[in-house]
């Protein structure tokens, strides 16, 4: 078992935290990583432009002169794309489609790859319980200069199901984000420096990781 230092909300240390290392000691894999990484990112994107083809374009369907005999040019309809006010020919469409796969055991393996590589930087904090006299802002701006985060600096707050009161505390924190720890993906830890977790999320992560470095161990013979 690997172990860090914990803390109470008012920032002092108490002692320490034995942490599973089938969550928090696995090796890094940049390209997982990456490709998770990019696969959620496109997930969440959704396609904003969108330019009119000739069939959306307004205008009448109707040829406007003769084929032949004028002189001029042939042409089938208004809305033709060289024409003034025509449709968009190869234009960005709200009917693309942006999104990519990542199955379960590889977003899993990159979330516990992240953990893991955020505790070897020293960036994350891990606090007894969520356990405040008031329910202020303040309050948990004050834990986290207590934990050594820096105001400015982008921090994840990981609550555990139980904890959910305490989310509102740091909802108008700057720089600040707060997500259900069950909910916590690899795009959550990347986008944030540091990350802080209670007794309660880790328990909650060995619990749902609980066999995986046996089973990949077994996976390699």
């Amino acid at each position: 078992m690997i172990k860090a230092p914990l803390y109470n909300v008012k920032g002092e240390k108490t002692g320490e935290i034995e942490l599973p290392e089938e969550v928090f000691d696995v090796p890094g894999n940049d390209t997982l990583l990456h490709q998770v990484y990019v696969a959620i990112s496109a997930n969440l994107r959704s396609p904003i432009a969108h330019t009119k083809d000739r069939a959306e374009r307004a205008g009448s369907g109707k040829k406007p002169w003769r084929q032949k005999g004028t002189g001029r040019a042939r042409i089938g309809q208004v809305r033709a794309p060289h024409w003034r006010k025509g449709g968009i020919v190869f234009g960005p469409t709200k009917d693309r489609n942006f999104s990519k796969e990542a199955n379960r055991k590889m977003r899993q393996k990159a979330l516990r790859i992240a953990l893991s590589e955020k505790l070897r930087g020293d960036k994350v904090r891990f606090v007894d319980a969520f356990a405040f006299d008031d329910r202020k802002t303040k309050s948990f701006s004050a834990l986290l200069s207590g934990l050594g985060i820096q105001s400015g600096k982008r921090a994840l707050v990981g609550f555990a199901r139980e904890e959910r009161e305490t989310e509102r505390m740091s909802r108008n924190l700057d720089r600040v984000e707060n997500v259900l720890s069950e909910n916590m993906s690899v795009y959550d830890l990347l986008q944030n420096e540091y990350l802080v977790i209670t007794k309660q999320s880790v328990a909650m992560f060995a619990d749902r990781f609980s066999g995986e470095g046996t089973k990949e161990v077994a996976g390699k013979n």
